[in-house]
């Protein structure tokens, strides 16, 4: 046999549609999450009906469809209601902010204006945009989802949302199950969500969604059994789809690396190890305070919070105290640090922070 038959041909490639291993990619079928996807449908429902929604906050750990879910639904109703005679149609707008990029007020009320048409958004204040927003909206209806909300440094937004729009949904996504807790009374007391826990997927699931994924991304019958095994056996292991995602995307670059026409054990151990090296969320993509902050508990690795905070003070940080506890905690969620509480003494009850390891792609 020529080696020429082993090898792929320049021009050739294992994948048909790489994007489809982006964990952003939205198939047209989400498996597995049918009760969950009901839950949302539910709640939007009534404002096809020019009534109010219901409240949503959707918790779980990262990589288990959360965003994936949510994102296909509003994909739904925007197809629907395009093929809606004018007449018939409710006029729901969506609006999908990532609290990761936009975390103040000011961010997010600006991204809602641009997101429903509202352009004019320079040298207005936060409640001026609220208000224009508070406008457009009620001539309609809206679903507005906030993910990864436990990044948002305060909630003011909400509250104006909550207390002035006529029809609404509102969907708030963390991977913690206890952040609800920590909201403002006044927020909690008109938001009367409905919790929706995301379970992390069975072998069986992880498998069939990854199958799913690898139908739409490579060439038929390029993936050997054994190797795509050892993929599922990892994603399942660390209960994250994009753990899988990732890993067959390396593969399959691996595998071309080296010419091959299958993907085999040796391409998906070379993923394997590459992937510890990466990192998703690494300290270059937190927004430039809480930088500040972590780069304060580097220097001073240790320390306590207190004495931290007055650092920052000294250095020209506008946040008050308890904003500067609130970052903190958001960088130890995500094990960029970690805090260590101690009773009694001198100072009484107090915390020490220290500056934590990056997190690998496995740690999710």
């Amino acid at each position: 046999m020529s080696m020429f038959d082993t090898m792929l041909k320049d021009g050739e490639s294992l994948f048909k549609n790489e994007i489809a291993l982006d964990f952003s990619f939205q198939p047209k079928l989400i498996p597995h999450r049918e009760s969950e996807q009901r839950l949302i449908i539910n709640a939007i429902k009534p404002l096809l009906q020019r009534r109010n929604g219901r409240n949503l906050i959707l918790t779980g750990k990262p990589g288990i469809g959360k965003t994936a879910l949510t994102r296909h639904v509003l994909q739904i109703l925007e197809d629907e209601s395009e093929t809606l005679p004018e007449e018939e149609s409710a006029e729901v707008m969506t609006v999908f902010i990532n609290c990761w990029k936009k975390n103040t007020s000011f961010k997010i009320a600006e991204d809602i204006c641009h997101q429903i048409g509202y352009m004019l958004t320079q040298n207005k204040r936060t409640d001026e945009l609220l208000g224009m927003i508070v406008r457009i909206a009620n001539k309609k209806s809206v679903v507005l989802v906030f993910d990864e909300i436990d990044k948002v440094d305060d909630h003011d937004f909400l509250y104006t949302l909550l207390e002035e729009l006529y029809r609404k949904t509102i969907i708030l996504i963390t991977n913690y199950d206890e952040w609800y807790a920590g909201m403002d009374e006044r927020i909690r007391s008109r938001f009367m969500p409905e919790m929706v826990r995301f379970e992390p997927y069975s072998a069986r699931a992880t498998r069939d969604i990854l199958d799913q994924r690898k139908e739409y991304a490579f060439v038929p019958g390029v993936w050997e059994d054994e190797a795509f095994d050892l993929v599922v056996d990892k994603a399942f292991e660390v209960e994250d789809i994009r753990t899988g995602l990732q890993v067959m995307k390396e593969a399959g670059i691996a595998a071309e690396d080296k010419a091959s026409r299958k993907i085999g054990n040796e391409h998906v151990g070379t993923a394997l190890k590459k992937a510890e090296r990466f990192a998703i969320k690494d300290s270059d993509q937190l927004e430039e305070e809480t930088q500040t902050i972590l780069d304060i508990v580097k220097g001073h690795s240790g320390k306590r919070i207190g004495d931290l905070f007055r650092l920052y003070e000294a250095g020209g940080g506008k946040l008050n105290y308890k904003s500067f506890q609130r970052k903190i905690k958001k960088l130890a969620d995500n094990s960029y640090v970690t805090t260590e509480k101690q009773t009694g003494g001198a100072n009484g009850t107090t915390t020490f922070v220290s500056y934590g390891k990056e997190k690998k792609l496995t740690d999710f």
